[in-house]
């Protein structure tokens, strides 16, 4: 466990200072990778998009702040967040599209046009991945007791609600669009794959997980779409430990049908360096077209 936390907190690390020799690539492409479109190529590391819900613009974090960028291309435009620093790459934005979570240690809400933050969670850390679709909870991963469990927050406040308990690593919980279930990606079986759990909970002994990627990589962060046609989610190399940066990662997909993700169709539909950072949190844009990713360049890469 001890290596986990250390994990962790190296991730948060990265997210929070700019990286001079890696230039960041953000960019959207339509739902089967084709059509790629680049956003905007800067020096330092910008993290995970969030599509905004009237589709103009992508937030995403670097050097611990938050930034509002054109989809349309520009420059990044800082969010003011108050007093809170050290923004991690796990925030979104609300179905409603009023409000904005961040996690810094903490998770706090702040009006979408900027603000005060309103402090969420009274346990750190915590980090924030997925806002249900009627916009009153939010699921997040904490380690409590020594382990990574996935839990949920009312958005007006409130006790956390614990969501898994078992032993493995749950993490990037993220909630289908009719609410149904929630996603996210577990270590539980051996291997890091994409699992899913109702949204009030696995129940006991975790006996309402389901998983649903068992192959040869290790997957992260799986991200329905608006309109509950697709799943897309990052896979790494088998034997990657946790989610680093700066590797060479796959983005894949997975059909869902009827309510069911079909994994014996899962597709391939970008390859490049990536990892921390490519889509922690849902990029979707809203009607599902397209989404949107980032992926890193090295210093003579």
């Amino acid at each position: 466990m001890k290596r986990l936390l250390v994990l962790a907190a190296a991730a948060s690390a990265l997210s929070q200072a700019p990286t001079p020799s890696v230039k960041s690539i953000i960019v959207t492409v339509r739902a089967d990778g084709t059509d790629e479109r680049i956003v905007g190529s800067f020096d330092g590391r910008y993290e995970a998009p969030n599509w905004s819900r009237g589709g103009d613009y992508l937030l995403i974090n670097s050097g611990g702040k938050l930034w509002k960028l054109p989809v349309a291309g520009g420059t990044p435009a800082q969010v003011d967040t108050g007093s809170v620093r050290g923004i991690n790459n796990d925030h979104g934005i609300s179905p409603d599209g009023r409000s904005i979570v961040i996690s810094a240690r903490q998770m706090y809400i702040l009006p979408e046009a900027g603000g005060t933050p309103r402090q969420l969670t009274a346990n750190e850390p915590s980090y924030f991945h997925g806002w249900s679709p009627d916009g009153r909870r939010l699921a997040y991963c904490a380690p409590r007791d020594k382990n990574f469990d996935l839990y949920d927050i009312a958005v007006d406040g409130g006790a956390e609600r614990r969501l898994t308990s078992h032993a493995g690593y749950d993490d990037g919980p993220d909630y289908s669009p009719d609410g149904r279930w929630i996603y996210f990606n577990s270590d539980r079986s051996g291997s890091w794959d994409v699992w899913r759990i109702p949204p009030d909970g696995a129940g006991a002994g975790d006996a309402r997980a389901e998983r649903i990627t068992a192959d040869e990589y290790e997957d992260w962060f799986p991200h329905p779409s608006p309109d509950g046609k697709w799943i897309v989610f990052l896979s790494f190399a088998k034997g990657t430990q946790g989610h680093p940066p700066d590797q060479n990662i796959m983005l894949r997909r997975i059909p869902v049908v009827d309510g069911r993700p079909d994994a014996a169709r899962v597709e391939v539909i970008a390859r490049m360096l990536g990892g921390q950072g490519t889509i922690n949190v849902n990029s979707w844009a809203p009607d599902s077209s397209r989404f949107a990713f980032i992926r890193y360049k090295k210093d003579g890469g």
